[in-house]
């Protein structure tokens, strides 16, 4: 089947995908892979599409582009595996607590036996594992890591672990000489955790945090390699890891973060941004297959790392969510590397006629390339594998630990940032260089540099009542335009500019004031099914007239921010869904290049020549009031009046890894550094800290104001 440019995630069955994540990989037998369409229906999602090519080929044109020599790696190689530990939440390493150890049962066969155990990565941290050793072999012995794919395996409603469904690969390498050791994931183990925040649950306070459950697998993985070392049947210096799906994805963490791995077989893991942001894959997915993409990386550079260690990339040619074109690209880039170290042997890739699929074919695929490269040598024959136990043999735990973490591991592993604020003058310019560093590197490295100063285009006016509307269309960033509505009255010079930030609520109650006046301008705006049957409001109109009236001079700029009215994206909370988590791939988040669209709307209005040096307020309310605060640490104005926003980034907005670095008052006094900010707020408690602070840095009342919400 032609592996080129189309869109599972953009039209597959939600079964389907339901199926996938969470009874298992086998499920996508024989599933074709649909043809490539756009997100979906509304001018918003044509902009969006072509916005997520747009980036995705930025990064893809960038990854390993500046590798030109053996050299150039070396010297950069561990600082990006210092990047995707970080990316994990593994930087800097978790301290490597006592294991902890405990075996609970051994199973005897004729020629291997097998030990069910778990030990702790973290205190509280329980990893339900088996461990299959071969008989009759006298030294030590090679070893084998072996991950497991989304095969949930519960009956009566208790979960025996997706390691019970795998065990079939253990039983053929300790057949043949390995131990091998088969690790139950997070979400699917005996401790059932949890996988499918951003996916399912909305906890997209995982992107605040910097969070990922890939980061828990690698460093159960880590943690289980620590362990093999420590066995007196394993040598140490030959430890390999393979898995498939789910588990091909954690072999790729692993193998890439700690070079203790000497031989890696990812199954049906990998592929690139293209795949998954552009073709839909993502749509496929849980949140355990991706690191949060701080340093703006494509999946190439993860396989580039295990460079020039043995790697073997095994796949289907059919592979729904692993698609063939994308498994190629990440190979063929990886094998760049491995050029440069004369070392084109070590790197293979191996792809049959399946689907997602566990088949003979691909599983004597793994062990012959494991043979090679751990044992030294290739067998005749590979017999197949065999399953031979029951669910209920290989179980571990009698009882859950009650001291047991794996079910609120997200609020642990990835620890926020202490909420500091500043005792004295110099220590408030410390911590202002700090975070403002540290907002640009960890938070919105994601937005684009080097652009054209931002102006107005395609600008449209009519006059209603004494009040003049003109309709201008604002570049941001290529492939993203934005509305922006001016209201005025038709004469008088201006003498102040206030920008009212709205979100789609704000939106449509400012529509319901200007649509029966001002529809020829509007009409091509009106792109939801609320908005094209709304009813004009009277009411809101009289308030809109007044406002301008009594405030003679004042020009009223309405700023949409991108997914806001006329770009808004699909209302279905499924597609919605994965379009934030598309954001998420690329290194950004939807609130923090919001964030941008305001930036550039402040110096778009700075840069007209009838505006310049007036007076500039900025207003907004809920969490986008919050994005004007960000926005405004890095493009001042005279004035922020923000309006019943969060006390935490918990509530919103979403920015990647912003609560590694402050919490929503921390911000606020940031703001306050260069605008005069007034809040209202529901309840002034909240904001004693800032408060406090800014009397301390002899700030006058002006300068942050906080008053109740009348």
């Amino acid at each position: 089947m032609n592996a080129g440019r189309r869109n599972l995630g953009h039209s597959v069955v939600w079964g389907l995908v339901f199926m996938a994540v969470v009874f298992g990989d086998n499920v996508l037998f024989g599933q074709p892979r649909p043809e490539w369409r756009p997100l979906g229906p509304l001018p918003g999602d044509a902009m969006l599409s072509r916005y997520f090519e747009h980036e995705v080929a930025i990064l893809r044109d960038r990854c390993l582009s500046d590798i030109k020599t053996r050299a150039d790696w070396e010297n950069r190689c561990e600082e990006y595996r210092r990047q995707l530990r970080e990316m994990l939440g593994l930087d800097p390493w978790p301290a490597k607590s006592d294991l902890k150890v405990t075996v609970t049962g051994t199973i005897e066969r004729e020629d291997f036996r097998v030990e069910k155990l778990y030990y702790q990565s973290l205190p509280g941290l329980y990893v339900t594992a088996n461990l299959y050793l071969p008989k009759n072999i006298s030294g030590r012995v090679p070893a084998v890591l072996y991950l497991c794919g989304h095969a949930q395996v519960k009956i009566d409603n208790v979960s025996y672990g997706n390691k019970v469904h795998y065990h079939f690969h253990a039983v053929w390498f300790a057949r043949h000489g390995y131990a091998c050791l088969v690790l139950d994931s997070l979400q699917l183990g005996e401790i059932e955790g949890i996988h499918h925040g951003t996916y399912r649950y909305g906890m997209w306070w995982w992107n605040n945090r910097g969070y990922t459950p890939a980061g828990v697998e690698a460093w159960n993985c880590v943690r289980a390699i620590d362990y093999l070392q420590t066995r007196a049947e394993v040598d140490p210096e030959r430890i390999g890891v393979t898995g498939r799906s789910g588990g091909g994805a954690y072999s790729w963490w692993i193998a890439a973060i700690d070079p203790r791995v000497k031989v890696a077989v990812p199954v049906a893991g990998i592929t690139d941004l293209q795949n998954h942001v552009v073709d839909g894959c993502v749509e496929g997915h849980c949140d355990c297959m991706y690191f949060v993409n701080t340093y703006l990386w494509d999946y190439p550079m993860v396989a580039a790392l295990v460079a020039p260690r043995p790697l073997l990339i095994v796949n289907g040619d059919h592979d729904p969510i692993f698609p063939e074109d994308g498994v190629r690209r990440v190979y063929e880039a990886a094998r760049r590397i491995y050029r440069l170290y004369n070392a084109e042997d070590k790197i293979g890739i191996f792809i049959t006629k399946a689907a997602h699929d566990d088949i003979p074919p691909i599983q004597e695929a793994a062990f012959r390339w494991i043979d090679r490269h751990l044992l030294g040598r290739e067998r005749e024959v590979y017999d197949p594998v065999e399953k031979v136990f029951t669910p209920q043999e290989l179980k571990v735990l009698d009882k859950i630990p009650e001291d047991q973490l794996n079910t609120t591991i997200h609020e642990h592993f990835v620890p926020a940032a202490p909420i500091v604020f500043p005792e004295n003058a110099s220590h408030w310019e410390e911590l202002k260089a700090r975070w403002v560093s540290l907002l640009k590197e960890k938070c919105f490295r994601g937005w684009p540099t080097n652009l054209p100063p931002p102006s107005w285009n395609n600008a449209k006016e009519a006059e209603a009542e004494g009040i003049r509307l003109v309709r201008a269309e604002l570049p941001v960033q290529d492939e993203v335009v934005l509305p922006v509505y001016c209201l005025r009255a038709p004469d008088g010079t201006p003498r102040q500019i206030e920008i009212e930030v709205l979100d789609q609520d704000d939106w449509s109650r400012w529509l319901s004031s200007l649509k029966p006046r001002f529809s020829e301008i509007l009409s091509p705006d009106l792109v939801t099914d609320e908005e094209k049957t709304l009813q004009g409001s009277e009411e809101a109109w009289q308030k809109v007239k007044s406002r301008i009236t009594n405030a003679p001079g004042t020009v009223l700029v309405l700023l949409l921010p991108r997914g806001i009215g006329p770009t808004a994206w699909n209302s279905d909370a499924k597609k919605r869904t994965q379009i934030e988590r598309r954001f998420m791939l690329i290194g950004q988040t939807s609130d923090g290049m919001r964030v941008f669209d305001i930036i550039r709307a402040i110096q778009a209005i700075r840069g007209q020549n009838a505006w310049k040096g007036l007076p500039l307020t900025v207003k907004a309310q809920g969490r986008f009031g919050v994005l004007a605060c960000y926005a405004s640490v890095f493009e001042p104005v005279d004035k922020l009046i923000l309006r019943d926003i969060p006390s935490t980034h918990r509530e919103g907005p979403y920015i990647l890894n912003i609560s590694r670095v402050m919490e929503v008052p921390q911000a606020v006094l940031l703001a306050a550094d260069g605008s005069r900010v007034e809040l209202k707020v529901r309840t002034t408690a909240d904001w004693e800290a800032p408060v406090a602070a800014a009397r301390r840095l002899g700030w006058s009342e002006k300068k942050m104001k906080v008053s109740p919400m009348q």
